[in-house]
């Protein structure tokens, strides 16, 4: 771990101590400078789940990732900074309010005098602190409210503002126990990530996403939303928003041939 080069990455110098306080910049860091952003699928990346390909991606390349990427490298940071970090599985909740697969998602407790501490910098829209897992009051973030309550197996339930998000493991996991389930990921048509594409980072004012050519940016409250003209405008969105220079543009998911729908023999193709 180059940890000089990440925290470059983050803009931020070597924390005086692996403490709470350094803990929270670093997540609020995190998320303002790494995007969210799943181009890997949609650019036939193949998804790596080593230290050194993470590093590569987020760090040499300047480019952000899912879960697994995201939470799977900033725990390697935390460890290298010297703080007590593992990775955890949890269950995203569906609309439905039922929980997903397991290891559906991947997030990071932290380990602080006694006490620990979610920290999550790859579920998109989060908590810009850490929260802690042993709360029983909620805890405000500025924009949202969490709560996380006890489940059944020891788990954690995380709610924000009274919707399940997902269910936590206490268990803690190796970053190779994602594999088989980001390979689900990123290749099945039944994914959330092979049917959308996505790319989002939260600002000091707001969030900025971009979903294809579509561009939506929260400013203190207020919502403004644009549709990019030609292939130009979005090459511009993800450098100046995301920092983001591609060679070429993801393919929209409505022409990815994993998610492209089947021919209909009864229609005629002419």
């Amino acid at each position: 771990m180059d940890v000089d080069a990440y925290l470059a990455r983050l803009d931020l110098p070597v924390p005086a101590a692996a403490d709470l306080a350094a803990l929270r910049v670093l997540q609020e860091r995190h998320l303002t400078r790494v995007p969210f952003e799943n181009l890997s699928l949609h650019l036939g990346e193949t998804i790596e789940l080593t230290e050194a390909a993470l590093f590569d991606k987020i760090v040499l390349r300047r480019r952000g990732g899912f879960c697994y990427e995201l939470n799977g490298l900033f725990a390697a940071l935390l460890r290298a900074l010297g703080f007590e970090a593992t990775l955890h599985a949890a269950q995203v909740y569906g609309p439905d309010g039922t929980p997903g697969p397991p290891l559906d998602h991947a997030c990071v407790l932290a380990h602080l005098d006694g006490e620990l501490w979610l920290a999550d910098v790859g579920f998109g829209r989060f908590s810009k602190q850490p929260l802690r897992l042993s709360a029983v009051e909620p805890q405000p973030d500025g924009e949202c409210e969490y709560l996380l309550l006890d489940a059944e197996h020891g788990d954690v339930d995380v709610l924000q503002d009274g919707q399940l998000l997902y269910r936590l493991e206490r268990r803690p996991r190796r970053l190779s126990d994602f594999l088989p389930m980001a390979w689900w990921q990123s290749t099945s048509p039944d994914s959330h990530f092979t049917q959308n594409l996505t790319c989002s980072r939260l600002t000091t004012q707001g969030r900025v996403t971009l979903s294809g050519t579509h561009l939506i940016e929260t400013v203190d409250g207020e919502r403004h939303e644009l549709d990019l003209p030609d292939e130009q405008a979005v090459r511009l969105a993800y450098r100046v928003y995301f920092g983001i220079r591609l060679t070429r543009l993801p393919v929209p998911p409505r022409e990815h041939p994993l998610t492209a729908p089947a021919p209909n023999p009864t229609m005629n193709p002419s």
